[in-house]
């Protein structure tokens, strides 16, 4: 008798089991959606930089600061104008780069500011370029790239006679565009205010 109950007990037990599986297996279930950290944006200031020597001028945000690029892949840059506006709350950085027409050609420079922008092509869904026109006479092409890539914001202004720079914006992290959308958001309000601040200066 106590072996019959026994068995009983155990069956109950495992068709307890498999009913309460069941049910799980059945059940309605909403995936959460995928959370990120809440990011405190500090508020929108502003800042000239305008340094002896350098053959341009512009605005930068106050929560940056300046870095003097002096190295390109290992190698010593062409002038000492190329910088960095770093970003370092949001390990970001917009990297300047600058050179000088007539020790290079104009078509040049422009033809490679697409190419660099174009190895962005594997991973993106779209690269978007409209004509940059400012009140300060700059002229030049700004390039957005949708998806998860390294940068998704790039930028070229010149004078095509003297001067060329390009400008894009890197983040130390891994390329994510459903993470990074809301600080790239911020920052790219900040790099359009340097470009619309933007002015080539004269020599002395």
């Amino acid at each position: 008798m106590n072996g019959f109950f026994a068995s009983r007990s155990i069956r109950y037990i495992i068709l307890f089991i498999g009913l309460g599986f069941f049910l799980a297996c059945n059940s309605n279930y909403t995936p959460k959606p995928r959370g990120y950290f809440r990011i405190s944006f500090p508020e929108k200031k502003y800042q000239l930089f305008d340094q002896p020597g350098y053959p341009y001028a512009f605005e930068y945000p106050v929560y940056a600061h300046i870095v003097k690029d002096s190295t390109f892949f290992g190698e010593a840059t062409e002038n000492p104008w190329w910088i960095n506006v770093e970003f370092p709350a949001f390990n970001g950085r917009i990297y300047i780069s600058y050179k000088e027409i007539g020790k290079n050609r104009f078509d040049t420079l422009v033809k490679h500011a697409f190419v660099l922008t174009g190895k962005n092509a594997a991973k993106a869904y779209s690269i978007d370029d409209s004509l940059i026109n400012t009140v300060h006479g700059v002229h030049g092409v700004f390039f957005n790239v949708g998806g998860d890539v390294a940068t998704a914001n790039q930028f070229f202004l010149s004078d095509t006679t003297r001067h060329f720079l390009r400008g894009a914006m890197y983040f130390d992290a891994t390329p994510n565009a459903d993470s990074l959308g809301i600080v790239n958001k911020f920052i790219l309000e900040d790099m359009k205010h340097l470009i619309n601040t933007f002015r080539w200066k004269q020599p002395q």
